[in-house]
């Protein structure tokens, strides 16, 4: 990708490292040490092609790029508020990870920020902390006018219909792809606000309205949603958006993969300007490079290099074998080594409960979370995973960004994810805070494809392990496997290619698919 690099990268080895970084902040940390500060690109260019990967003959020159010395960066020389580097140092951090160094002093500023950088990076503390240190710059939150119509809009409260106004705005707004990162990005203003008379609620659907509508009430300083439920209140007049002056956009290519994008625009749509935007996101597909360029104004661009990020601390292997023969495999790994603590990704919500299922038959506690769990079972799920009272979770993407729990050791991505760049945010649950973690990937013969794709995503081959070799990928063969110059035949199917049993043959096969063509369900459906 185009754009800004770090300059100086320590080059040495994770003892190297250790020497260099103390602990770095959370919830999301990567315990990667701080080289570097970087201030991206001049205040005064825009967004341009080169930056975002795209092309247009309307769009000026990309602006040149400013250099920074290598230096030794702590939270107090970012020249924080008070009551944030008390908070921090009663934490016991001290050190900003990259992108915290990088994001936070033009944040603190009033630019927008654009972002990226892989999960595990300290994201949530380099916008939260700008947030807060301007709240607090900034004095008493406003109160709503009197003369405010009930019906002006809807990003207006409901006063009028026999509901009491909120006691005063918020002002700033973090969108957030899923329920659990939005609870976790509160969990993490709870930390940072400890001394600070700041507020803030989380408003995410699975649940009722009801105390969120009270908590809105009461007044709120920050606001953490998931697009659907706060579109949701919007609509019905129950949040007042016009005080907001800094907007948030979280995982925002997650936000995309979910279907989020065109609620994103409409949320922003009812925003008052001027105000500052901050993007966030481990990928910069075009969609989101497009939403950039619409939403954000002359930002400082922060960019960690992937090599930077917390892979380096996994260590990864792939089992190559028939998906019949996983569940045997992953009862036989969790069964034989002293895990104390994994995730097992699944991709679908079913397999989810069938792999628990089997799980628990085989006398191993697991617990299972996905799209059909209801927030309340969600929660007590992840809250149970968390003490020790079980010690496996099984779970669908859904939670792949927004799980934060301290201890996993392993990650096993018992199918392997559609798109490859779900597969670094699923391994990215273990190696944290400066730990060490293990990924163990299962390769079924008809997932090679997906396989390939993601050792072009992490630029590596993930390391196999088994006796079974093909041309394609010399460690994968025997039965099963699809041979040269037949890529979709296998023992199970039919030598010729044909449907089996009739299925799916004559003249209502084509009609049959036609009608199935281009309908994908959205992600958090599929979840």
């Amino acid at each position: 990708m185009n754009g800004l690099t770090l300059l100086g990268q320590p080059t040495g080895t994770d003892d190297d490292d250790a020497t260099v970084r103390r602990r770095p902040i959370g919830p999301d940390d990567p315990g990667a040490p701080f080289p570097a500060r970087h201030t991206g690109t001049n205040a005064g260019a825009g967004i341009t092609p080169e930056m975002l990967h795209l092309h247009s003959d309307s769009t000026p020159p990309p602006p040149s790029s400013s250099k920074a010395a290598v230096v030794s960066t702590t939270f107090a020389q970012l020249k924080l508020a008070e009551p944030i580097l008390k908070a921090l140092t009663e934490a016991g951090y001290t050190t900003p990870t990259p992108v915290q160094a990088m994001a936070i002093t033009p944040a603190m500023s009033g630019h927008d920020v654009l972002a990226v950088a892989q999960t595990g990076t300290g994201k949530t503390a380099a916008f939260a902390l700008p947030i807060i240190h301007r709240l607090l710059k900034d004095g008493p939150a406003p109160r709503p006018a009197a003369n405010d119509a009930p019906d002006a809009g809807p990003s207006r409260g409901r006063r009028g219909r026999g509901r009491p106004g909120p006691a005063y705005l918020p002002r700033a707004l973090i969108l957030s792809p899923t329920r659990e990162l939005a609870t976790q990005i509160c969990e993490s203003f709870n930390d940072y606000t400890r001394h600070c008379k700041l507020r803030h609620t989380a408003i995410y659907g699975g649940v009722s309205q009801f105390r969120q509508e009270k908590a809105l009430e009461r007044g709120v300083d920050v606001i953490v949603a998931t697009p659907g439920r706060l579109m949701d209140l919007m609509e019905q007049g129950v949040v007042d958006l016009s005080a907001v002056r800094t907007l948030v956009l979280d995982e925002a290519d997650r936000m995309l993969d979910m279907g989020f994008i065109n609620p994103i625009r409409h949320i922003a749509a009812n925003l008052p300007e001027p105000r500052q935007t901050m993007l966030f996101s481990a990928t910069m597909p075009t969609a989101i490079a497009k939403l950039a360029a619409s939403l954000l104004k002359h930002p400082t661009r922060v960019e960690v290099p992937q090599e930077k990020a917390n892979i380096p601390k996994i260590e990864q292997s792939v089992h190559l074998i028939e998906a019949s023969d996983k569940p045997r495999l992953l009862e036989k790994m969790i069964g034989e080594s002293d895990i104390q603590r994994a995730v097992v990704f699944t991709k679908t919500k079913h397999g989810a409960d069938r792999v628990a299922k089997k799980l628990h038959e085989a006398g191993i506690d697991a617990v299972a979370i996905h799209g059909n769990k209801n927030q309340g079972q969600r929660d007590r799920a992840l809250d149970a995973f968390r003490r020790g009272r079980f010690r496996i979770l099984v779970a669908t993407d859904v939670a792949a960004r927004g799980l934060d729990v301290d201890g996993v050791s392993h990650v096993f991505n018992y199918d392997l994810p559609l798109e490859p760049e779900a597969y670094v945010h699923r391994i990215g649950r273990t190696g944290r805070a400066g730990n060490t973690g293990i990924a163990v990937a299962f390769c079924a013969p008809e997932e090679r494809g997906l396989l390939r794709a993601i050792e072009r995503q992490i630029g590596n081959k993930v390391p196999a392990v088994g006796q079974h070799k093909t041309p394609d990928r010399p460690e994968f063969s025997g039965p099963g496997a699809p041979r040269p110059g037949n890529p979709g035949r296998s023992r199970r199917g039919n030598p010729n290619g044909s449907p089996r049993n009739g299925q799916g043959a004559g003249p209502g096969a084509k009609r049959k698919a036609h009608r199935g063509q281009g309908v994908r369900r959205p992600a958090a459906d599929r979840a």
